[in-house]
């Protein structure tokens, strides 16, 4: 049997683009691309014309548009856009791929690839990055959006032919919808190459980081009260922030509010290099985020060697990644007694620490690898293929 004709449906793309999904998604197709199969990345043309990214697969880009408001919320209307303009091109290309593989997030984009391949032997694989009860989506969209979202979700996980998710916490979620449902977890921590700087001696000067984007489900703001607290234990702790968006204001409040201004630095976005550099040169990451389909970042940090603290919590898949006492603390709640006493737990630990999330990196990164994953993730869709 030849090798099948892929596509990967997302609407963001990295580099241009520098989420978690992104990169997944980038990766598997590099993945097959590697197993001689063809991919097609159908994506938002968020770039410029004579700026094309490059890749070693194909990038068709079938929209161009902002999916995000001014507080960091994905829009009905880019939702829509996208979906549409995801129909049209399966409608055109019915008979050009085997595989479509399909972001739910927004989940009107399956919706939109079925609907376009109905009638066609082709494969559907449905991965989900999150699964959200009606809780979670009236927190985020208010109660009409949030009614009709959560009944599309809940017609759409009984889509697809495969269903992935990135954690064991979404799966587990998502089987309450579709019983009968087997999804693969992909492994994601081999995304995180090995940093040849990484350090089993803790920094002489603690830090704590942030890194992401500035958004109401990061609780940035609990940062600045649970560095005030630690600060009575350990001195001389500062706080770096990277990244930005609407909660950034805020933080600077709260800082303000917490009497720590000075030990609080707003760096913005940050490149590559210097996002390297702040991994290395931390103590602890400090992950607050109320709501992770995965938290990449925590694998970025114990590539360096950095341990982090991860608050449990129902809707944060990151917690999944923290080892407590191994790789980091996990955190009961974001309080500032809590979270601060888990920062300062983790910037004593030292050197001891930083070799135990080495240690749970170099074994993580082959347990729970993306390329590992590829291959279930092919062998499932042979036999199905084998079936019809």
């Amino acid at each position: 049997m030849p090798e099948p004709r892929i596509a990967i449906a997302y609407d963001c793309f990295f580099p241009v683009h520098h989420g978690g999904g992104e990169r997944v998604y980038r990766r598997l197709a590099e993945l097959l691309v590697e197993r001689a199969t063809r991919v097609t990345y159908v994506t938002r043309a968020d770039w410029a014309p004579d700026a094309a990214p490059r890749a070693s697969f194909d990038i068709a880009g079938v929209w161009r548009g902002d999916i995000y408001d001014d507080r960091g919320t994905r829009t009905s209307r880019s939702a829509l856009a996208f979906g549409f303009a995801l129909f049209r091109h399966f409608l055109r290309h019915r008979r050009d791929y085997d595989v479509v593989f399909v972001s739910a997030l927004p989940v009107l984009n399956v919706f939109a690839v079925r609907l376009a391949l109905l009638g066609r032997p082709t494969t559907l694989i449905v991965d989900w990055l999150e699964v959200w009860n009606a809780r979670k989506w009236r927190s985020y969209a208010g109660p009409l959006v949030s009614s009709v979202a959560w009944v599309l979700q809940s017609i759409a996980v009984r889509i697809g032919d495969i269903v992935t998710v990135n954690s064991e916490f979404t799966g587990e979620r998502l089987v309450r919808y579709r019983r009968r449902a087997d999804p693969i977890v992909l492994g994601l921590i081999d995304l995180v190459g090995e940093e040849p700087e990484a350090s089993t001696r803790a920094p002489a000067s603690p830090t704590a980081l942030f890194v992401g984007r500035h958004i109401a489900d990061k609780r940035l703001e609990t940062l600045p009260a649970a560095l005030a607290v630690a600060r009575q234990r350990a001195p001389g702790l500062v706080l770096r922030v990277a990244g930005s968006g609407p909660e950034t204001d805020r933080l600077r409040s709260a800082a303000r509010d917490a009497g720590v201004v000075d030990a609080v630095e707003i760096l913005g976005r940050v490149d590559e290099k210097t996002l390297r550099r702040l991994f290395i040169e931390s103590s602890v990451l400090v992950n607050p985020s109320a709501r992770e389909g995965f938290g990449l970042v925590v694998a970025e940090a114990a590539a360096a060697g950095t341990p982090s603290v991860v608050v449990a919590g129902p809707d944060n898949a990151a917690a999944e990644l923290i080892d407590d006492g191994v790789n980091g603390r996990l955190a009961a709640d974001a309080g500032a007694e809590e979270l601060g006493s888990a920062i300062v737990d983790v910037v004593f630990a030292g050197d001891a620490m930083r070799r135990s999330t080495l240690d749970w990196f170099e074994r993580e990164r082959v347990e729970r690898s993306l390329r590992r994953s590829v291959d279930v993730l092919l062998e499932r869709v042979l036999v199905l293929r084998g079936r019809r």
